[in-house]
């Protein structure tokens, strides 16, 4: 078990940035495409919930995706040019995120980048960048390969030569994530083809929810465009009701309650020591004053066009089962 009790909060510099693969999995299976998942958001803080998707995706593959392989996963924290109400700073999340990788996950992993980023990163940048790490300079995922057969049985036996295969990274998000794509004006069409057509997405389907409604105008705005973003969408069932979110998690350290079994304990007692989230004035948290500078503006249309939108979903851009699409574009 992960101690958060002699860990100092690291400072996040660009300049010291080191791009993590000490848990990227070896193919074991030559003849499918190597999958790297990675869920962006706020993450603050990290919880259950959060690390569980993952483990469905997984599932999702191994049971309906024969052509790929899980051999990766990764959660992006956004950074502070995030400006959100109750947001703790990018040192404390990623900080979270990687004590909780450490306590309950032998595969997840941190990418701090686009938290030390100055200014803040769409998703679809985010994406490149991790695939660009991987596939550019890694040189992709090893997959060993067999020996050749020798009928000489005195000669010294072949060694195995490892080969690299290029990975497919996909994003990893909830459904309110799937909602916000749908919204004209949230985000951009040129982004939204970059991400459904190069990298892909797995949604976490909410417990009771259906998410025909957001696939509909997807589907009409690829058909116009020629392409066919449904194949890269891949829709989670979540067979078991889980709606933890970070919002709900805030409100219960602000009004002093429990949050045990909700977060890995590791990022509780971090919590605890530091005391994160417990300032009456953080916790005044408005979704659309919460975008990004440059993304603000088309939030506000988007919600005037629609009324109620953002009430009914509820809830901040934390990833995982919080809606975060309309945070993550580029200005249209």
């Amino acid at each position: 078990m992960v101690s958060s009790s002699n860990v100092s909060t690291p400072n996040p510099s660009s300049s010291e940035y080191t791009f993590p693969s000490h848990r990227l999995r070896a193919l074991q299976d030559r003849t499918k495409t190597p999958l790297v998942l990675v869920a962006c958001g706020s993450f603050s803080p990290i919880t259950h919930m959060h690390l569980r998707m993952f483990e469905m995706a997984v599932d999702h593959v191994k049971q309906g995706m024969n052509e790929f392989e899980v051999v990766g996963g990764y959660l992006s924290p956004v950074s502070d040019r995030y400006n959100k109400a109750g947001l703790a700073s990018a040192a404390h999340r990623v900080r979270m995120c990687e004590l909780a990788c450490d306590e309950t996950s032998d595969w997840l992993m941190v990418d701090p980048w686009e938290a030390v980023q100055p200014e803040y990163q769409p998703t679809a940048v985010v994406l490149d960048h991790i695939s660009h790490e991987i596939n550019h300079n890694l040189g992709g995922i090893p997959y060993p390969t067999p020996p050749p057969l020798s009928t000489n049985h005195l000669a010294v036996p072949p060694t195995t030569t490892t080969l690299r295969k290029p990975a497919r990274v996909m994003l990893l998000g909830g459904s309110d994530l799937l909602q916000t794509m749908s919204q004209p004006g949230v985000w951009s069409q040129s982004d939204l083809n970059h991400i459904l057509t190069t990298h892909g997405l797995f949604i976490i389907e909410r417990s009771g929810s259906d998410v025909s409604d957001a696939l509909a105008p997807l589907k009409e705005w690829s058909d116009a465009m020629g392409k066919n973003w449904m194949e890269n969408i891949h829709v989670v069932r979540q067979l078991i009701a889980n709606d933890i979110s970070s919002t709900r998690i805030r409100q219960f350290l602000r009004q002093g309650m429990s949050v045990q079994y909700l977060l890995p304990n590791v990022v509780i007692e971090y919590i605890r020591e530091r005391g994160l989230y417990r300032d009456v004035e953080d916790f005044r948290e408005s979704r659309a004053s919460s975008m990004p500078p440059l993304r603000r503006g088309a939030v506000d249309r988007a919600v005037r066009k629609k009324s109620g939108f953002v009430e009914a979903e509820g809830g901040e851009a934390d990833g995982g089962n919080e809606g975060e699409g309309e945070t993550r574009g580029r200005e249209v």
